[in-house]
């Protein structure tokens, strides 16, 4: 086969099961051969490998799938390291190679180090990833937590897959929330330099009252005053007209909680390359020139929407609006972009942003999002297709579902100095930052999730973060102990990567190295799918397999890892535990987790 050494086994197979369908098949169209997958099959006793080219090529040979199978079976098993090939089912064929074919990977992993399962698959392509942005009305709670995992995450997924990634945050700074966060602001002020005012005081100046009541905002208001004295209030200390003082406090605070929020991301591991400002871009004319641009295209037009869902004719006043022709991109209904007052809508100020993005040259725009802006997916993709033209940019959503947290199978108490939600920096001080950013990844983005607080500091198999960390103390341990043993020059990576390996063959080794041989498959799967929990998954696997080889090692002492007087089978075990910690590093980077030298 020649390309058994590659990083990827599966591609090198995939070539060989590709030559061997056009062999029989003459003239395969091409896009046959790109529905071509060699995997691991769901059930390892039908073999080390599966593929399902016989199933897709049948309609084009003009054979049934089961009958050209069992031809390019034929082929197959005149190919190097494939010791049996055979027909499954409707179709599909299993493999199964020699031993060696898995055994010949460990050198190429042992050079390359936690480069293994790097891609050239993203081919450079400009992807912004934006996540978290979270309007800066308050501390970071729960919620965007997973956001901000799963967007971190995918964005060293999309890296490690050789995609030219940026991560972005968007400062929601503009619109009523900013305004209502300043006057619970101004409030605290107002408390600082020692006015009695409640907060019924504010009902008259504040329609619905005072929106953010958080113990988080004293210390805005102590810092105000400091700053500002008594300047900013009425003479006496009672509420000054909002001319006075609204553009200053919405700054200060905005800016004071971005700060906040910044070092939050921070312990948990987030440092974005970018924060963009939606009220700059608002005051840049970004917004106007946004829609401007769409009115030349014929993408613009004044008119009357029907009646949401769940809405009458009787309790609908329709009102003529400026509306986007989204349905002419795949959209449901076309979106307004302008109120009947003439302001603009939240949408157009998100076209306006997607537009910026755009500008600045990426081809790929991620949005993570909560699960409640499912119904936003539609319109911002239909802009985006309006607006990149001939270049063919996409939009694609990721949607993260809600935690919920919980101690002893109840949910915990609410934050205090938050008011009403678990902050990130409660759930932090909890449990750290590896058990967190590592559990938000043990479930699919849109999958509904429980963060036990019991589970994720328990010691058990069941807690995925303790049994992957501990996999990789386990193998840092075997190779203290190998350093005793040999000389430091001897069991170095280089060295072991030239070391004989034909004396790994027992069934739990060999099963080790088949898990290493899927880290770049697996690494090209998720990033292709903008699934990152997929690392985890893995790793999790990875681990099982090396806990079962140290788990029969001592069971039997001829399968232990240090064999005092065997130094060329214990040399060759070296390599592959090496191997291994070498894998397990590279999953935890692209989760942004720090692997443990041992437990305590």
């Amino acid at each position: 086969m020649g390309g058994m050494t590659q990083r990827d086994i599966y591609a090198a197979m995939r070539e060989t099961v590709v030559d061997a369908l056009r062999a029989v098949v003459a003239d395969l169209p091409d896009e046959i051969i790109a529905r071509i997958e060699v995997t691991p099959p769901r059930d390892p006793s039908h073999g080390d490998m599966a593929t399902n080219a016989a199933l897709v090529a049948a309609k084009a040979a003009r054979q049934p799938p089961a009958k050209l199978a069992a031809i390019t079976v034929e082929q197959l098993q005149r190919a190097p390291n494939i010791v049996e090939a055979s027909v499954a089912g409707p179709g599909f064929i299993n493999l199964n190679l020699d031993a060696n074919a898995f055994r010949s990977l460990l050198p190429g992993i042992l050079r390359a180090a936690e480069a293994y399962g790097d891609s050239a698959i993203g081919n450079g392509t400009r992807v912004n990833v934006e996540y978290v942005s979270a309007n800066p009305t308050g501390p970071m709670h729960i919620g965007h937590c997973r956001g901000a995992v799963v967007g971190d995450a995918l964005a060293n997924l999309l890296i490690k897959a050789g995609y030219d990634v940026t991560k972005e945050y968007y400062i929601n700074d503009a619109g009523g929330q900013v305004t209502a966060l300043a006057w619970a602001a101004y409030w605290r002020y107002l408390q600082a330099i020692g006015t009695t005012l409640e907060e019924s005081d504010f009902s008259d100046e504040v329609p619905g009252g005072l929106q953010y009541r958080g113990e988080y905002l004293i210390p805005i208001g102590e810092r105000l005053a400091e700053q500002y004295g008594a300047s900013l209030s009425q003479p006496g200390g009672g509420i000054a007209a909002p001319d006075v003082w609204l553009d200053i406090v919405r700054d200060f605070t905005i800016g004071a909680m971005m700060q906040e929020i910044r070092e939050d991301l921070h312990l948990l591991g987030v440092d974005q390359d970018v924060f963009s400002s939606e009220r700059a871009m608002v005051e840049s004319g970004a917004v106007d020139a946004a829609v401007e641009w769409l009115q030349t295209q014929a993408l613009i037009y004044q008119g009357v929407l029907d009646p949401p869902k769940g809405k009458t004719p009787d309790d609908w006043e329709p009102r003529p609006q400026t509306l986007f022709r989204s349905t002419q991109f795949g959209d449901d209904v076309d979106r307004p972009l302008r109120k009947s007052d003439g302001s603009n809508t939240y949408f157009a100020n998100d076209i306006a942003y997607h537009a910026d993005k755009l500008n600045r040259g990426y081809d790929v725009l991620i949005d993570i999002l909560g699960a409640d802006h499912g119904g936003y997916v539609k319109r911002m993709t239909a802009a985006v297709k309006a607006l990149s033209g001939n270049r063919n940019a996409a939009f694609e959503a990721v949607l993260c579902q809600m935690v919920r947290v919980v101690r002893g199978g109840q949910p915990i108490r609410m934050s205090k100095r938050a008011g009403t939600y678990v902050t990130l920096r409660d759930l932090l001080d909890e449990v750290g930052r590896d058990a967190v950013r590592f559990t938000m990844l043990t479930r699919k983005a849109d999958a509904q999730m429980e963060f036990d607080l019991d589970q994720v500091v328990a010691q058990t198999r069941d807690n995925p973060v303790f049994y992957v960390q501990y996999a990789h103390a386990r193998c840092r341990s075997v190779l203290r102990a190998a350093a005793e043993m040999f000389d430091p020059d001897q069991v170095a990576p280089s060295a072991l990567a030239e070391e004989p390996l034909d004396s790994l063959t027992a069934e739990a080794e060999l099963a080790l190295a088949r898990r290493l041989a899927q880290w770049p498959r697996t690494v090209e799967a998720a990033a292709q799918a903008r699934e990152p929990h997929r690392i985890a998954f893995f790793l999790y696997d990875l681990a099982a397999d090396f806990h079962m080889l140290w788990n029969r090692g001592k069971d039997d002492a001829t399968l232990r890892f240090l064999l005092p007087d065997r130094p060329v089978e214990t040399l060759a075990r070296l390599a592959l535990v090496t191997a291994t910690a070498m894998v397990v590093r590279s999953g935890l980077a692209v989760m942004g987790v720090e692997p443990v030298e041992e437990m305590r």
